[in-house]
């Protein structure tokens, strides 16, 4: 159990005051809920990869399972210190982390630009670590990257969708925008969940501000 004090929640840990974690990997089933893809791979050759944070991961999971060109989605933990962390540890804002849902895509498919538009458009990435009424470092807003090459095309949609945020009154974008470090995955009851269990809350929601077509 963890006590867990709210006026701290929205701090970020240092990495010599974060939990110790664990060695072993959380076991879960690695088929995915909505399409029997693996969540873990081998992943098809050509396939690209994102890591984005928008809140609840369960609503962020649910926005790419069925899009067009997204070949499987996982959820877990990134950007954060405590390796192997449970549900409970990141939940005390101990350990660093935010929920983020994987994206595996094939980009002959669908671009990232189209991946970002639906990250972007999907929450609100001007609250810093919240999400409505989640609130705490596990709901801030992320894009970690494994690739690179694709910094650019995040830096160009991040700069776009502020301009447009800006354009209607909203503050600057809070996103982390960082190399991916280590991704943890989640139990099975978090993994594709409002697939298993449709009517469960979950805030996740956008500004009603698109993101602008850039070259």
């Amino acid at each position: 159990m963890f006590f867990i004090d709210r006026s701290k929640k929205i701090l970020m840990v240092n990495e010599q005051d974060s939990l110790p974690g664990r060695i072993d990997e959380m076991q879960f089933n690695e088929s995915h809920f909505v399409n029997n893809s693996s969540m873990k791979g081998p992943f098809p050759e050509g396939m690209s990869e994102i890591f984005l944070g928008m809140g609840c991961f369960w609503g962020a999971e649910r926005l790419f399972w069925n899009i067009e060109g997204v070949y499987v989605t996982s959820v877990g933990y990134a950007g954060g210190f405590t390796p192997n962390p449970l549900y409970e540890e990141v939940c005390s804002g101990l350990t660093g982390h935010t929920e983020v849902v994987h994206v595996v895509f094939d980009p002959k498919t669908i671009s990232l630009q189209e991946i970002l538009k639906i990250f972007w458009e999907g929450h609100d990435p001007t609250q810093g670590m919240r999400q409505g009424n989640d609130m705490g470092t596990q709901y801030r807003s992320a894009i970690y990257y494994s690739d690179e090459t694709l910094l650019d095309q995040i830096k160009k949609s991040e700069v776009n969708y502020n301009e447009a945020l800006k354009k209607e009154g909203y503050p600057e974008i809070t996103t982390e925008i960082i190399p991916l470090k280590d991704y943890f995955y989640v139990a099975d009851y978090h993994q594709q969940n409002l697939a298993k269990n449709p009517i469960v809350y979950c805030g996740i929601g956008g500004c009603v501000v698109k993101l602008p077509d850039y070259c």
